[in-house]
């Protein structure tokens, strides 16, 4: 090797290692409000600051930075379930299995998941409009009776204008199949679809909203009690509507999806 060569791969060398450092810096920024984005998402996050930086970086150098910097992230296990289909109420038929929505609240779907906290747990219910990704409706609540659900649904559907009829998707569970929500449904002309065979896939979209809640923003953490949990879940929702961008969304953030397509 010339000596020119050693001291231009010397350069080099400094170069990627001052550009990995800001790289760093940059991302652990981003995991103080999520805490566990995905590479390919805060590659398209950060690509202006790092264009402003002067940077350019492919995704598979942006994900060795992150592996030499510890910052890569661990798959975690599934949650358990929170989903009781051995009732007597009635239930309906899946109405979405070969739709996909061209536009915001044409497709609402729900799921309820639990979080715990030291003493005991609390519950969280979730309506999300599938073609923005946006959570239209959320309740925290200290029980897993319907009323959380119910809550969850009235704040969807005050926002709703009222020429649209979002078919409503859920599991079967006790909570989505009982006569006060159903009737809450027919009350504003939406059409009651459900899970039939495969329930876990059927309803895939919603489970994957509470995993990327609780996985990404920290609400698979144990709360000192239901008040702290029900602030993490407040901000958790907030950076997600708000703040997430999506792959499906061309790497847009659910929010600004839901309000230019409306």
């Amino acid at each position: 090797m010339t000596r020119q060569n050693y001291y231009k791969q010397r350069k080099q060398r400094k170069v990627r290692k001052v550009d990995g450092e800001l790289i760093a810096r940059l991302v652990r920024q981003q995991r103080c409000q999520h805490p566990r984005i995905g590479g390919r998402k805060l590659h398209k996050l950060l690509s202006a600051d790092l264009a402003d930086a002067g940077i350019s970086i492919g995704r598979d150098a942006f994900f060795s930075v992150l592996r030499e910097h510890g910052l890569l992230v661990d798959p975690l296990p599934r949650a358990p379930r929170t989903t009781n289909s051995q009732h007597c109420l009635p239930v309906f038929r899946n109405l979405i299995r070969d739709l996909g929505p061209t536009a915001p609240n044409q497709i609402w779907v729900s799921d309820i998941t639990y979080l715990r906290t030291e003493g005991n747990f609390v519950y969280l219910a979730l309506v999300m409009d599938l073609y923005s990704r946006k959570i239209v409706g959320y309740h925290c609540g200290d029980s897993l009776e319907s009323i959380g659900c119910v809550t969850a649904l009235e704040q969807a559907l005050a926002e709703l204008p009222e020429n649209r009829f979002p078919i409503h998707h859920s599991d079967r569970g006790c909570q989505y199949c009982c006569h006060e929500y159903v009737k809450r449904l027919f009350l504003r002309d939406l059409s009651v679809s459900m899970t039939e065979e495969n329930h876990c896939y059927e309803n895939a979209h919603a489970e994957r909203v509470n995993g990327i809640l609780k996985q990404e923003y920290g609400l698979r953490m144990t709360f000192r009690d239901g008040d702290q949990a029900r602030r993490a879940v407040s901000q958790a929702v907030s950076l997600y509507n708000n703040r997430r961008p999506h792959t499906s969304l061309q790497y847009q953030v659910p929010a600004d999806v839901h309000r230019e397509a409306a």
